[in-house]
């Protein structure tokens, strides 16, 4: 055991809290693994983009027009989930802190996300009903989003009953590797089955959006089924410092209130990670959510080109969230968010000096950002798990919520303001838009100081005060 003032290893101390059974890691585990069919299937790669194609646009009206309106809506639809979210994580998560009750929080919006991607079979581009097939996608996307974000809260908070100094940013990592690694599955799955071929599975056509509909109801199953896992054998039970068991929304928010006023007297480095944090995970979901289009529209790939690379993406990405894991455990993710940030800056640079040097150029620098999101992300949960005093975790989780939502804007009008800056006719300039917000989310990152005995740095001195 280490001494104070002296920095002890991680062989040093002996962890007060028992190594996780593999079963409890496996069933956290399980959620990420499942939520591939929100992020990578409703939100990213599939659905979206079927609401917002030709599809929905009703004979003899003007295609683009249309399509640019929907989009708006989509866009729309979605910044006001954010501000639901924004407004309503961080009470519900002090609520579920008070009567230890994360898992039952975490059940209903699961529920919910599950019910709202499997209504998305009712989304069907029907002449004379185009608009309101698209609004009606909307409400549902919507809906599920902010069932999914608070959802999110509550999985994260349960990651500190399963792990302890030791394991943190191992298991952080192992949950955020099985997402990406689902996301792969579930999509080879639904594009060899439903979307590539002519007629797929079941005699499934395209017709009438049938086999965008149908890989909804695959999705929705999906994830309901992958939600159970952690329900059956994650522990939840309320920890020392939680608040009082009975606490109304009122007294949540107004705990939610006392909570940031005591991190700003006492725990100023939380708030200001925090902040770094909502900056830099906005670029980290920029380099996913651009990447295909800089494929498409610099590098000259072709669609199915972009598949083989989201696909490649997802594997390097996953691979390299679950081997960081151990990397945090032992050096701390602070230093491995710093270093993350660092590569990510470089290798989106490069992205944009070599736009005219071919795919090839894409695929190495595009995969070395792969290769550092998931870490970064992962890291960054941990990092925040380290920072959360026991009993109030899901509370903290939901400010780390508020603040991300709160930046979800960044990166898309970053990306948008560069390609103007460069003239408004090339798109590889947005890529500076991408690197600005991370290099001002590293900027605000490095100097923020945490307090020892916490692993933040690698430093595990469980003996020194933690806050």
């Amino acid at each position: 055991m280490g001494h104070p003032g002296t920095e002890a290893t991680v062989d040093d101390v002996v962890d007060p809290v028992p190594a996780p059974a593999r079963g409890q890691v496996a069933a956290w585990a399980s959620w990420d693994w499942g939520s591939a069919a929100f992020n990578a299937v409703v939100t990213t790669f599939v659905f979206t983009v079927f609401l917002t194609s030709g599809a929905f646009v009703e004979p003899g009206a003007d295609e683009a027009a249309t399509k640019a309106l929907h989009s708006q809506w989509l866009g729309w639809g979605l910044a006001a989930a954010g501000l639901l979210v924004a407004l309503t994580a961080p009470a519900l998560g002090t609520l579920a802190d008070a009567g230890g009750r994360r898992r039952p929080l975490l059940a209903v919006t699961s529920g919910i996300v599950g019910l709202s991607v499997l209504a998305l079979w009712f989304v069907e581009p029907v002449e004379g009903g185009m608009t309101q097939a698209v609004l009606l996608g909307i409400v549902l996307l919507a809906v599920g989003t902010i069932a999914f974000e608070i959802a999110s809260v509550a999985y994260n908070a349960l990651l500190l009953q399963i792990s302890g100094p030791r394991t943190i940013g191992r298991i952080s990592g192992i949950g955020w590797g099985a997402g990406y690694v689902g996301g792969i599955v579930l999509l080879l799955v639904l594009y060899v089955g439903f979307i590539q071929p002519d007629v797929g599975w079941f005699g499934v056509t395209s017709e009438g959006g049938l086999d965008v509909r149908v890989s909804m109801l695959v999705a929705g199953a999906w994830f309901l089924v992958f939600a159970v896992p952690v329900l059956l054998f994650v522990p939840d039970h309320r920890r020392p410092g939680a608040p009082p068991a009975r606490v109304g929304v009122a007294g949540a928010y107004r705990a939610v209130g006392a909570h940031v006023a005591q991190l700003w007297r006492e725990r100023r480095s939380t708030l200001r990670f925090l902040v770094a944090s909502a900056v830099f995970r906005d670029g980290l979901t920029g380099v996913f959510t651009f990447g295909g289009v800089l494929a498409a529209g610099t590098f000259g790939f072709s669609p199915g080109d972009v598949i083989v690379f989201a696909i490649a993406a997802n594997v390097v990405a996953g691979a390299s969230t679950i081997a960081s894991g151990w990397l945090d455990d032992r050096y701390g993710p602070r230093r491995l968010v710093t270093v993350a940030l660092v590569v990510l800056v470089l290798s989106g640079s490069a992205v944009f000096f070599l736009h005219d040097a071919g795919k090839n150029a894409f695929w190495v620098a595009g995969l070395v950002l792969s290769a550092c999101v998931g870490p970064a992300q992962s890291a960054s949960r941990g990092l925040l798990a380290r920072l959360a005093e026991p009993g109030r975790e899901t509370e903290l989780f939901g400010l780390y919520a508020t603040t991300g939502r709160a930046a979800t804007f960044l990166a898309p009008a970053a990306f948008a303001l560069a390609i103007a800056l460069g003239g408004g006719k090339e798109q590889y300039w947005g890529v500076l838009g991408i690197v600005a917000v991370l290099l001002v989310g590293l900027v605000l990152f490095v100097p923020v100081r945490f307090p020892r005995g916490l692993g933040v740095d690698g430093r595990r001195d469980v003996t020194e005060p933690g806050a």
